[in-house]
C-alpha cells in the first residue's frame, strides 16, 4: 500500500537528520549545483532510500540531501523522476510526498524549460504563475489516499500568490530579468512541434517541459505551500530555427547557475 511505503521511508529518513525540514527543494534539469551553497546535514542517493529510485536522465544526479541555508532547514532532492522514463505517476511524485511527510511546509519546484512567450530568451528565468496539465494524466487517479488530502482538492491558487511575489521581489533586487507566466506540462521525451507550440501559446502558456505538474498536484493534495521557478534552457520548436537537443538545456543551465544559486539562496531565507 503506498502509506505503508510512505511511512517506511519517513521513519527511515528521520532516523538520518535532527532537525525537521520547513522547506523542500526540487532542482531541475542542470540546477543541481545549488546544494554546494548548503550546510549539509546528510546526504543520500536515491539508491540508498527504501522506495526511492534512481533518475536515468543526464542532469539528474539523484541525491536526496538534508542541511540549511543561512539558518533555514531544508530537504533538497538533487534530481527527479518523469512520467516519460516509464515510471507511474504514483512513482514520480513519491519523494515530494515525502518530503511532504517530512514537515515542510514550503515547497519550491524548478525545471529547465522551452520559451516561447513575447521577449523570451534562452537563459531568462520564468515564475511560474499557473500551468496547464496536458500530460494526458494525474497522479491523484485511482482510489484517494485520505491520509494525503482530499479527493477534490483545489488548484485555483496552485502556486501561492505571496510566494510569487516575494520571488519577483528578490530577481528585482538582484537585477535579474525575469517573467512571469504559464507553464505548459506534457509527457515527452520528445520535444514538441512547433504546430504544438502554436497551441500552447494560444491557450496562454509561455513555457513547456516535462516535469513539475506532478508535483505540484501532489503538494496541493497535501495542502503544502508551493513557488516554481523555470529556467529557460532554449527556445521551443518554431521559435527557434535550431533543432533542440538536451545538450543544449543542461549547457543553459550550467551558464545561469550562479544566478539562479543567488536568486534560491535569497528565496529560502525570505519566506
Amino acid at each position: 500500500m503506498m502509506i505503508e511505503k510512505l511511512t517506511e521511508t519517513v521513519n527511515f529518513l528521520k532516523s538520518k537528520i535532527k532537525k525537521k525540514p520547513r522547506i523542500g527543494v526540487i532542482l531541475g534539469s542542470g540546477l543541481g549545483h545549488f546544494v554546494q551553497h548548503m550546510q549539509i546535514e546528510a546526504a543520500m542517493p536515491f539508491g540508498d532510500i527504501p522506495n526511492f529510485i534512481p533518475p536515468t536522465v543526464e542532469g539528474h544526479s539523484g541525491n536526496l540531501i538534508f542541511g540549511a541555508v543561512d539558518g533555514v532547514d531544508l530537504v533538497v532532492l538533487q534530481g527527479r523522476l518523469h512520467y516519460y522514463e516509464g515510471h507511474s505517476m504514483a512513482t514520480v511524485v513519491f519523494p515530494a510526498r515525502v518530503m511532504a511527510l517530512l514537515g515542510i511546509e514550503i515547497l519550491i519546484v524548478t525545471n529547465s524549460a522551452g520559451g516561447y512567450g513575447d521577449g523570451m530568451n534562452a537563459g531568462d528565468f520564468m515564475v511560474i504563475e499557473d500551468h496547464i496539465n496536458l500530460m494526458g494524466t494525474n497522479p491523484l487517479m485511482g482510489p484517494n489516499i485520505k491520509e494525503l488530502g482530499p479527493r477534490f482538492p483545489d488548484m485555483t491558487e496552485a502556486y501561492d500568490r505571496e510566494l510569487i511575489s516575494v520571488a519577483e521581489r528578490i530577481f528585482r533586487s538582484q537585477k535579474t530579468f525575469f517573467h512571469k507566466g504559464i507553464y505548459v506540462g506534457v509527457t515527452g521525451p520528445t520535444y514538441e512541434t512547433p504546430s504544438e507550440i502554436k497551441m500552447f501559446k494560444s491557450i496562454g502558456g509561455k513555457a513547456v517541459g516535462m516535469s513539475t505538474v506532478p508535483e505540484v498536484i501532489a503538494a496541493n493534495h497535501l495542502g503544502i505551500r508551493v513557488a516554481a521557478i523555470s529556467c529557460i534552457t532554449n527556445l521551443a520548436a518554431g521559435v527557434s530555427q535550431n533543432k533542440l537537443t538536451h545538450a543544449e538545456v543542461t549547457e543553459t543551465a550550467k551558464k545561469v547557475e550562479q544566478k539562479f544559486c543567488s536568486f534560491l539562496k535569497e528565496f529560502v531565507t525570505k519566506i
